[in-house]
């Protein structure tokens, strides 16, 4: 929308509102990293909900085949494709593949990523080397590649990249992770302010825990909910505000927000979607539901 267009809205008070219709994303091309489990998963599944096309790219091709599958279950075209994120080239075809199986690229979700708890100072260099390719340079590198794609094609679009409360605070045991995510953080709105003229929006996730295959520690193969163990329920009450783990789906809802037109004013911004995480800054919920600050 041009700026005559936009000053002609502001004019006639009959045009102001919003319309169902803004949320929805048919005729929208998706690439997805990281798609075919947890939320990445969850975050393909709901764009294709929405009408969108999309590719999911992950390393377990298992995964992708099931994703892809169920995309296409419900009546958008799915793709899957083997991807490793940490291999650039790789990374490069994988988001050409979904461009020409749907005709252009104009939304990316740099989701893949990846963490093992552990000491900074005895993390050996493989280690911190993996955790930066996988959860930032993934990230980077398809930014670039998907970003080029957009504006040659000169259709705008919107790039959502899924970082983590982890990224905003200190995380003792996850150092190395925890910078990528704060990296993201601070790409992201570089990203937005570069990428405005062509009308591509940059936005940024900020999850706190959320059930997935990896932290049920179902971290290959196909997924399999039924096979994870159960969690302390009581124990996510006294840490999340909102008293409980986190679904993948309200990850999604809020990515389907930032790639749809209901948010074509926003972009720069971190959402964090964490049950009140990172609102509570230490304060924790008691067994009798008072709530004191973390000794």
């Amino acid at each position: 929308m041009d700026s005559e267009e936009l000053m002609a809205r502001a004019r006639d008070v009959e045009t102001i509102g919003i319309s169902p219709h803004d949320i929805m994303l048919s005729g929208r091309k998706a690439v997805v990293t990281g798609g075919g489990g947890g939320i990445g998963q969850g975050i393909a599944l709901g764009l294709a909900r929405f009408g969108a096309s999309v590719a999911v790219l992950d390393i377990e091709p298992e995964r992708c085949t099931a994703t892809a599958a169920a995309i296409e279950r419900l009546g958008s075209p799915g793709l899957g494709v083997p991807t490793d994120v940490m291999d650039a080239a790789a990374l490069r075809n994988g988001i050409d593949a979904a461009a020409e199986a749907f005709g252009g690229v104009d939304i990316l979700i740099n989701n893949a990523g990846g963490v093992r708890g552990g000491p900074f100072v005895s993390q050996p260099e493989g280690s911190i080397r993996r955790h930066v390719e996988i959860n930032l340079m993934s990230c980077i590198f398809a930014t670039q590649h998907a970003a080029n794609l957009m504006i040659e094609a000169g259709i705008g679009g919107s790039i959502v990249n899924v970082a983590s409360i982890e990224g905003l605070r200190a995380a003792p045991g996850f150092a190395v992770y925890s910078a990528c995510k704060a990296a993201m953080v601070q790409f992201t709105k570089t990203m937005a302010l570069e990428l405005s003229e062509h009308q591509i929006r940059v936005n940024c996730l900020a999850p706190d825990h959320t059930i997935t295959p990896g932290n049920r520690g179902n971290r290959n193969g196909p997924v399999t909910p039924q096979t994870w163990p159960a969690t302390d329920n009581e124990e996510w009450a006294r840490l999340i505000p909102a008293g409980r783990e986190g679904l993948v789906e309200e990850q999604a809802s809020a990515a389907v927000w930032l790639c749809s037109a209901m948010s074509e004013y926003t972009t720069g911004i971190t959402v964090s979607v964490d049950g009140g995480t990172w609102a509570s800054s230490g304060w924790l919920r008691t067994a009798d539901g008072r709530w004191i600050q973390n000794p």
